[in-house]
């Protein structure tokens, strides 16, 4: 726990200084390209892999598409809880109940993402989301660095550390929500939170 603390940090501190301009999705004839590169191929299925950035997507083509995803299955220990993976945590902090949050933790992949429509609280209508019980403000600062520990957790598995380490590209994720207001992580949030532990582990001794 001591290492996961000065990491978390050391993450902070370098995120701070970090600059990162999302990349801009555009529509040429009815088409989505990102910097110029088709996001759809000749099929019209998702292209997860181009020379110029890797769109993250669990269905889609290209392996760092796959598991750079929250839906991958990297078990890791966090705040005491073993999750079955990142989207464990965004669809569990949706639940009031910590005894229903503790059962969405022990979902991973797809199964964590639809785990949703068995909860009967809307956290939309408040901006709460709940960990083990205490309210969390979607929209504070408490909020981003309650993520930002996720994910310095989820690191502490090695092979997503070894992923992001490995990655040499750009990293985007065209599907993702666009508003704070209706999702739990925005596209924007994604992108700089991947792209900056990217570069972070890239920077480490």
């Amino acid at each position: 726990m001591k290492d996961i603390k000065k990491e978390l940090k050391d993450f902070q501190e370098f995120k701070s200084n970090y600059v990162f301009k999302q990349k801009e999705i555009e529509e040429i004839n009815g088409k989505q390209y990102c910097e110029g590169e088709p996001l759809l191929d000749e099929e019209g299925k998702e292209i997860g892999d181009c020379e110029k950035w890797i769109n993250v997507g669990y269905k889609y083509s290209g392996p760092y598409a796959k598991v750079l995803s929250n839906l991958f299955p990297y078990e890791f220990e966090f705040r005491g809880k073993i999750l079955k993976s990142i989207e464990a945590f965004f669809q569990g902090i949706k639940f009031k109940s910590i005894d229903m949050q503790n059962l969405v933790f022990n979902y991973s992949g797809l199964d964590a993402n639809h785990i949703k429509v068995c909860n009967n609280y809307n956290w939309k209508e408040t901006g709460v989301l709940y960990f083990q019980g205490k309210e969390v403000n979607r929209y504070s600062k408490e909020y981003n660095d309650l993520v930002d520990e996720l994910y310095i957790s989820a690191i502490q598995n090695p092979l997503y550390r070894n992923v992001l380490k490995n990655t040499n590209r750009d990293i985007i994720h065209s599907m993702g929500g666009i508003t704070k207001e209706e999702t739990t992580f925005t596209r924007y949030e994604f992108e700089l939170e991947l792209n900056c532990l990217k570069d972070f582990l890239k920077n480490r001794k």
